[in-house]
């Protein structure tokens, strides 16, 4: 019987929780409540209550009942819940988790969404889901997050109809998940796509003959939030991060955006780190959407309905290769800049509508030349990122530093319970 924690407020939401539970048992799953209001007691013995929660976070109950300040009180209740919940999974007395609530009950199940490795099944149902409030860096990889429908207050056949659906969701995921083992030492890869950066279809299977796995993330701004998380907690053994037109979708204001610490976390965490430039003279923006200003009438690329790009200028493609290698000069484990003098996506080629041989030439220049005065090695290579002779050179660092011992081979500390 799957185990599920349920997390919410029984003092503005208790009636909730108890159908939760319930429709739970029906989908054959058992719950264990956790209670992390503050006003009130729960009507019911929730079976962990609000004072423990309280008590984890360092404070007293009552303390935070009458501190005046709702915020205060619910981000050291926020701190509890994820030291309970970090417990509850290290002894492995849970298999998946379901939070419930409005925006203070989101803002805290976010914390707890992030203190749980991928592959732990998370369902949030918020009153606020999908909003533009929610901070897309607090967004865990693998959370599934439903929108609260009439769920403000009080049951109705609205709001039980969504509370039903995320019980199941949440029971369903934990019978089916199946959590990352790491019985080979993972790598994480960066693409923005089969169409414009193609080199790791030939990649992938080059690797995995060597003995690893390979994880491809997609430049959208959540993929590269996504693989900078999983690379802060140390998930992969290396990275081949070729695909950076989120640092200049950031720098130039785009919602495309994977934050502002993109190609910072393997560094910071000193995982070994093969680093090309692609896409970099390119912002992203939405096709539905306006150019972000400053890029209007500069010549563009509309790859679907969604997701367009246009061309940087020559100072903003300095700009972005400045900050590629101050980024890089920041590392503290193997790092290795490969400049791909052919070019640095699939537009670029000649014939291609955004073909700038010049501006190329340029660009790769003024990143070789800041890597260089920041100490960071770099090695060009006469040919486009998508050829055959760049994946070749690719490997052939990755292949030093594993005959080296640079390349780690055990499996993630934060997996450990899981495998």
């Amino acid at each position: 019987m799957p185990r599920i924690l349920l997390i919410g407020t029984a003092d503005t939401k208790s009636a909730e929780l108890l159908y939760l539970r319930e429709r739970i048992a029906a989908a054959g799953g058992v719950a264990r409540v956790m209670d992390v209001g503050v006003m009130a007691p729960a009507d019911f013995t929730p079976d962990i209550d609000h004072a423990q929660v309280a008590c984890a976070g360092g404070t007293d109950i009552s303390a935070l009942r009458i501190c005046g300040d709702e915020n205060t009180a619910m981000v050291a209740m926020a701190q509890g819940a994820v030291a309970i919940v970090r417990e509850q999974y290290r002894q492995g007395r849970m298999d998946g988790v379901l939070i419930l609530g409005g925006s203070m009950g989101t803002d805290l199940a976010l914390d707890v969404a992030a203190a749980l490795p991928l592959g732990v099944p998370k369902v949030v149902l918020s009153t606020i889901a999908h909003s533009h409030l929610i901070a897309p860096e607090r967004i865990t990889p693998d959370l599934t997050m439903m929108l609260w429908t009439g769920g403000l207050y009080g049951l109705s056949s609205l709001s039980r109809a969504t509370l039903s659906q995320a019980a199941g969701a949440v029971v369903g995921a934990c019978r089916v998940a199946e959590p990352p083992r790491f019985e080979r030492p993972l790598i994480g890869m960066t693409s923005f796509g089969k169409t414009c950066l193609r080199y790791m279809v030939p990649l992938k299977p080059a690797l995995e003959a060597r003995g690893y796995e390979v994880a491809v993330f997609h430049t959208t701004g959540m993929g590269g939030r996504a693989f900078e998380s999983l690379a802060e907690q140390r998930a992969f053994a290396a990275v081949f991060d070729f695909s950076l037109q989120e640092i200049g979708n950031h720098l130039g204001g785009s919602c495309v955006s994977a934050g502002p610490d993109r190609l910072r976390a393997a560094g910071r965490t000193g995982v070994p780190q093969i680093v090309a430039p692609g896409a970099i003279d390119l912002i992203d923006f939405p096709a539905w959407g306006a150019v972000p200003a400053g890029f209007e009438g500069r010549p563009s690329h509309e790859h679907n309905r969604l997701i367009a790009s246009a061309t940087l200028d020559g100072p903003a493609r300095r700009l972005v290769a400045g900050e590629i290698a101050a980024r890089l000069a920041e590392a503290v484990g193997p790092t290795q800049l490969l400049l791909p003098l052919g070019g640095v996506h699939a537009w670029d080629l000649p014939g291609e509508p955004l073909h700038d041989a010049p501006a190329l030439v340029a660009m790769l220049d003024a990143l070789q030349t800041r890597a260089e005065a920041l100490g960071v090695p770099c090695r060009t290579v006469p040919a486009h990122i998508n050829d055959a002779a760049f994946i070749e050179a690719a490997l052939d660092v990755f292949d030093t530093w594993v005959a080296q011992g640079l390349v780690p081979t055990g499996r993630p500390a934060m997996w450990e319970k899981a495998a």
